[in-house]
């Protein structure tokens, strides 16, 4: 199963860029493994739309635009439901064995994602309530991909 990181906006050159492809990196080595290939980056530009709901909804359009036709998909969101690491292990690998091609983790702009994206996941999840800069998140998510796959490949990571 691909594994696509989707998200709106770029990382600059930096500690977060540096780290967040560190966990890539080690996840694609990790996965290879238990079947998964991957995780691809897709960066969507930002909107420059002045209204928040058009930034969301130009956002969302081209989110959508670059989803693969078939395949899960997981978006953060606020509203989502928080997630121990454990059970983003188990709905990767439930995903994988039942045969999905692909899994996109999706990540909005700052102003959030448009209502048509939350609708076409198929999993909202949420990194506790707070609210987090988007280069952090994007790291906490290349982590919990790569915590995912040693949880799956029974390596001590996950126990540290």
């Amino acid at each position: 199963m691909r594994l696509i990181l989707l998200a709106v906006g770029r990382l600059k050159a930096g500690p977060e860029r540096e780290l967040c492809a560190r966990y890539l990196d080690r996840s694609a080595k990790g996965g290879r493994a238990l079947g998964l290939s991957g995780p691809d980056v897709t960066e969507i530009g930002e909107s420059a739309a002045r209204r928040p709901e058009d930034r969301m909804a130009e956002e969302g359009a081209a989110l959508l635009a670059a989803l693969p036709d078939a395949g899960a998909v997981i978006a953060l969101d606020p509203r989502g439901a928080e997630m121990t690491s454990e059970q983003i292990a188990a709905d990767l690998a439930a995903l994988r064995d039942r045969g999905s091609r692909s899994l996109s983790f999706v990540i909005g702009g700052a102003d959030g994602l448009s209502e048509a994206v939350r609708g076409r996941a198929d999993r909202l999840i949420a990194f506790g309530r707070a609210t987090f800069p988007h280069q952090l998140v994007r790291v906490m998510l290349a982590e919990q991909i790569y915590r995912a796959t040693t949880i799956l490949a029974g390596h001590p990571y996950h126990k540290a």
